[in-house]
């Protein structure tokens, strides 16, 4: 059974309901966005069909993710109380409403009323950022996970604003009369958020999860890479962005370099921790190996085209033809290897941790399927190739198609895994996580003190809130 490493306080985690709620939504957005993929294989989407696919993909599975599992992960780690479990779910109706209707007005061309959806975006986002922020700063000073999702959290602050003036500008022409065009723009949010943001919680998150599931320890060659990342990955992200935004493209340039570096000393440590693993293969570092590889990949592809051309909107993701190694090698495979954990984890610990040694109990990996979740890693694995494969050399589309096909099943039955688990394991089910109350933090506060079961902390300032 894959444990917590000593010294996390499971007793600050918010109630179980509340990451369940983001996981269950989230893993929505990538059906909606797996089927939008499939239909675009055989046909042509209606609309602005690109920016509402890229934005289902990323905002509505891979951001709400990170959502979910930063409100679940900043208090487990940094032994906080979070700062509030109303916010916490204001902010996943908030974007998800918001993001719901923005997607659909982009395939109906109905672009007079985006705004009205971005607006509900830019207030769910900024209320996460204030709320998991809130968490965060009691548990100064800082290490190297919390610094990289206090890098995440800036960015996502300023990524959502500029989302906005995008939304805005469909019909009031917002750049109309500045110096930036809404190109400009565009690559300077997507790139704020994907290596700003996005980026760094994979960084900071796999630092802890990377040691958990190898059972392995950082060496001092691990520790100086790590150092290095810290400096070039945030600092290269706001160059990259600032020149892509600014057309400046020896700032574009350095900053693309100072990316590149921080995302190679990331992938050498992830490695060396894979490769000097004590504990069992498991669902989770299969995975994180098809994210060092992809990453290395596409670092590789990566470094030309960005030395060429770092602020062209066709090199937004890095080299054009590299784009699924880092959106889904990288990213996707992150956050199925480390959903396939934290969903079951936190079901565990919530309805039978309490149960050990009374009672007979299941493992946490005997809450998912094995024999599903082996499948999806092999039929996922062969997807990505296929389309990798496609991308990058002279072969008939039919293996790109296949490779997309694939793809969308390995990912189909992750969701269907994970949903399964929810239902047969969670608190009430499927329903239970979507409509269940969340208690105030006040009032948990002061049941627990009643109580005398937690002892939850308290602000610097004496104050707690709800």
């Amino acid at each position: 059974m894959h444990t917590l490493p000593g010294g996390l306080r499971t007793d600050q985690q918010p109630p179980t309901a509340i990451p369940l709620r983001h996981f269950v939504v989230a893993l929505a957005f990538l059906v909606t966005a797996i089927g939008m993929g499939l239909v675009s294989l055989a046909a042509s989407l209606p609309g602005l069909a690109r920016p509402a696919t890229l934005h289902a993909l990323l905002l509505g599975w891979i951001c709400l993710t990170i959502m979910g599992a930063m409100t679940q992960f900043v208090p487990v780690w940094s032994g906080v109380t979070l700062h509030s479990r109303r916010l916490a779910t204001a902010q996943l109706w908030l974007v998800t409403v918001g993001l719901a209707g923005f997607v659909w007005l982009l395939l109906a061309g109905a672009l007079e009323f985006v705004p009205l959806f971005a607006t509900l975006i830019l207030a769910g986002l900024w209320t996460f950022v204030y709320n998991v922020g809130r968490t965060l700063a009691r548990s100064r000073p800082f290490d190297f996970t919390e610094r990289h999702f206090a890098v995440a959290l800036c960015s996502f602050a300023v990524v959502a604003p500029l989302g906005y003036a995008l939304a805005l500008d469909f019909t009031m022409g917002v750049f109309d009369s500045v110096a930036l065009t809404r190109t400009d723009v565009i690559l300077l949010h997507a790139t704020l958020a994907l290596f700003g943001g996005v980026l760094p919680t994979i960084v900071g998150a796999l630092s802890q999860l990377g040691k958990m599931f190898t059972q392995a320890t950082l060496e001092p060659i691990d520790e100086s890479l790590q150092t290095l990342e810290t400096i070039t990955l945030p600092t290269g992200a706001l160059l990259l962005a600032v020149g892509r935004g600014f057309d400046v493209v020896l700032v574009a340039r350095v900053g693309a370099l100072a990316v590149l570096v921080g995302a190679a000393a990331f992938a050498v440590v992830v490695v060396r921790l894979l490769v000097r693993a004590t504990a069992d293969s498991s669902p989770m570092t299969a995975r994180y190996w098809i994210v060092a590889v992809s990453l290395a990949s596409w670092i590789a592809l990566t470094a030309t085209a960005w030395w060429a051309e770092p602020i062209g909107y066709g090199t937004l993701f890095g080299h054009p033809d590299a784009t699924v190694l880092l959106v889904v090698g990288v990213f996707g495979f992150v956050v199925v290897g480390t959903l396939y954990h934290i969903v079951p984890f936190i079901i565990w610990h919530d309805r039978y941790s309490d149960r050990l040694g009374f009672e007979p109990v299941p493992m946490i990996d005997d809450l998912y399927s094995s024999r599903l979740e082996r499948v999806d890693f092999w039929t996922s694995v062969v997807g990505l190739s296929g389309i990798a494969v496609s991308s990058l050399l002279s072969v008939p589309s039919e293996v790109g198609i296949a490779g997309g096909s694939l793809l969308a099943i390995g990912f189909a039955l992750f969701v269907v895994n994970m949903l399964r688990t929810i239902h047969r394991h969670g608190p009430g089910g499927l329903g239970g996580v979507l409509i269940s109350s969340i208690p105030s933090t006040t009032a948990a506060r002061a049941s627990s003190d009643s109580s005398g079961e937690i002892d939850d902390p308290v602000d610097e300032s004496g104050q707690t809130s709800d």
